[in-house]
């Protein structure tokens, strides 16, 4: 096994900051923040309250955690501020409802540092039903599966809401999302970048009494399926382009068959609107065509310039740990 694998780099010790996005989470949060004191001693723990109706704040505040607000309502805005505002060399992130295992924390944290990754991600494991609700296991699953379909396959739980970043991709992440597709954005700024990251399985629990859950399949499902199609076509837009110019020069070609065999048999075209609006779809399919080329130099210098500011930013550091 390489030496960097078997230590952590250097002293000082990192700065380790534990950001927890909050929203009405009055009955989990003191459980959540006394769970990560006690994994992750060294660390601050941030609480960031979004407009909460109940008392989120205080009882944070009196559990020990530094407490702070964002006013833009949505798990994406609060990223955004958390990001921007907090100064460390370790994020670990996690939902405030209790549902994660904080004893993996420490194992996250070592992976990140000793094999210097920009982002390891809690693959949730349960037997528990309520914890996990079929319908997300199955709606996980199918947006999982189109994002390593097309952004690459480094991924298995895409919605984890349980990461550890490096500082490198907390100040390099754009932060475009407003709400719960943040998850999303994650994963294809880590994946377009080639950034090296990690998995570690942990433990998934229910809620506890009291707790409800704030994510709405369908609406939420919808609106992280829409977040993948501007991905896609923010990302890879010769492709998207492609495909869409593929589809409407079919469409142009169907249109025109019976019109050019009524030429062939007649000499005549009697369906003269028609044979405009195929032509029509044909010139739009290779206008198409030219802004997926178009599109496709201009991501390149986007990614590249992004990747560039990636690296100005130094790699993971960590304290030495001895192995036997």
């Amino acid at each position: 096994m390489p030496a960097d694998r078997d230590a952590w780099a250097a002293s000082p010790a990192p700065r380790i900051a534990v950001l927890v996005p909050c929203y009405n989470e009055e009955v989990a949060i003191p459980r959540v923040v006394a769970a990560f004191q006690a994994a992750l001693p060294a660390a601050t723990i941030y609480v960031y309250d979004n407009n909460s109706r109940d008392r989120t704040a205080e009882v944070a505040a009196a559990a020990g955690a530094v407490v702070r607000r964002e006013t833009q309502q949505g798990k994406g805005h609060v990223i955004r501020r958390m990001f921007a505002d907090v100064e460390a060399d370790v994020y670990v992130l996690v939902d405030g409802d209790d549902t994660y295992d904080a004893a993996d924390a420490p194992e996250m944290v070592r992976m990140l540092l000793a094999e210097q990754l920009d982002m390891v991600t809690g693959v949730r494991v349960t037997d528990a039903t309520a914890a996990y609700r079929p319908g997300h296991r199955l709606g996980n699953r199918v947006l999982t599966g189109v994002v390593r379909l097309v952004f690459g396959d480094r991924i298995t739980d895409m919605l984890s809401g349980y990461r550890v970043f490096s500082r490198r991709f907390a100040k390099s992440f754009p932060a475009l999302a407003s709400g719960f597709e943040t998850e999303t954005e994650f994963t294809v700024h880590a994946l377009e970048l080639r950034m090296p990251v990690g998995e570690l399985r942990t433990r998934y629990r229910e809620r506890p009494p009291g707790s409800q859950s704030k994510l709405n399949t369908w609406r939420d499902g919808f609106r992280i399926l829409r977040t993948i199609g501007l991905l896609v076509r923010r990302e890879r837009p010769l492709p998207f382009f492609t495909a869409v110019s593929a589809a409407v020069a079919a469409l142009s070609l169907g249109l025109s068959v019976p019109v050019l065999q009524t030429f062939f048999e007649t000499g005549l075209v009697p369906r003269l609107p028609t044979a405009v609006l195929s032509m029509g779809l044909m010139l739009l399919a290779f206008l198409l065509l030219a802004c997926g080329l178009i599109l496709d130099t201009v991501t390149r210098g986007r990614l590249e310039a992004r990747r560039i500011a990636y690296l100005a930013i130094p790699a993971p550091q960590g304290e030495t740990v001895r192995t036997k």
